[in-house]
């Protein structure tokens, strides 16, 4: 797929999707949540693609909805055209969703501003790192609608429900040392230094592990947080590890260790998943 909004490069197993549309400050579009969909898609079924990081282009990473159609810039009826097959669905939200059942570990990296699905977007994402000249907002309030993209489940459950009330009823536009002790974001880096940080930390995960064991782990940890008891964990932990552990990744893994040397895993989440993955009932829209 020709991307318009996006940009989509692979190198040394790292995919980078930087948003692409800096004129508007990286605004998000119905094309764009078309194109972040397909994107992930695209990431799921090649093998080699190990980490994902996005960020955006110039000097925002995503400075929200774009507004140009003023007032009726929410009014799903008036924006019917530009739906994805669903004018009941929040476009927001059906990228987080993607993002969610992500197989590969997804890294968000605040190049600028991030506001509303800017920064709701990113939720699912497994690791947050900002530059010192990042801002936030969740001004949804302010703005005169809701909460969107999911977040509604996925902020209190990263931040707390105390921090996550705080910036959703306020609306108010904080900054990245705010969002450092608020628990949103990992790591700040000084603006030149945050992809490279980005990628050292990606590559500490493509060069040194399986990526079968990553992606097991990714969706072993996210079901997890909604797990009504631990006997859940205990049930998918027991065929995770049964699976893996006869493995000829455990093997190697197990053998580099010995050797000392670096580990060369062979399973590949696009050919060799276990049977009882997807372990979850895939909820429907109704």
């Amino acid at each position: 797929m020709n991307y318009e909004t996006i940009r989509y490069e692979v190198k040394d197993a790292i995919l980078t999707l930087t948003l692409h549309r800096p004129d508007r400050m990286n605004a998000f579009t119905a094309t764009m949540m078309r194109e972040l969909i397909d994107a992930f898609d695209q990431a799921d079924a090649d093998d080699e693609v190990r980490v994902i990081i996005m960020t955006g282009e110039g000097k925002a990473f995503c400075a929200g909805a774009d507004l140009e159609k003023g007032g009726d810039t929410f009014n799903r009826e008036k924006r019917a055209d530009e739906a994805l097959g669903d004018i009941d669905r929040d476009g927001g939200g059906m990228v987080s969703l993607r993002i969610y059942e992500s197989k590969k570990p997804v890294i968000a990296a605040f190049n600028g501003a991030a506001v509303g699905v800017g920064a709701t977007m990113t939720l699912p994402m497994d690791i947050r790192m900002a530059s010192t000249k990042a801002r936030f907002g969740f001004v949804f309030a302010r703005r005169g609608i809701t909460m969107e993209a999911c977040s509604s489940w996925f902020l209190p459950r990263l931040v707390g429900l105390q921090q996550a009330a705080e910036w959703v009823y306020t609306g108010r536009v904080f900054d990245a040392e705010e969002a450092l002790r608020g628990g949103l974001v990992r790591s700040l880096h000084e603006p030149d230094e945050l992809l490279p940080a980005a990628r050292e930390l990606a590559r500490e995960i493509a060069d040194n592990t399986s990526a079968m064991s990553v992606t097991l782990n990714r969706q072993m940890l996210w079901r997890m947080t909604a797990a009504d008891h631990p006997m859940e964990a205990h049930k998918v932990d027991s065929r995770a590890i049964g699976f893996m552990g006869q493995s000829a990744d455990a093997v190697e893994g197990v053998t580099s260790f010995l050797e000392k040397r670096p580990p060369q895993f062979k399973l590949r989440p696009g050919k060799d998943m276990p049977d009882f993955y997807p372990w979850w009932k895939e909820r429907k829209f109704s």
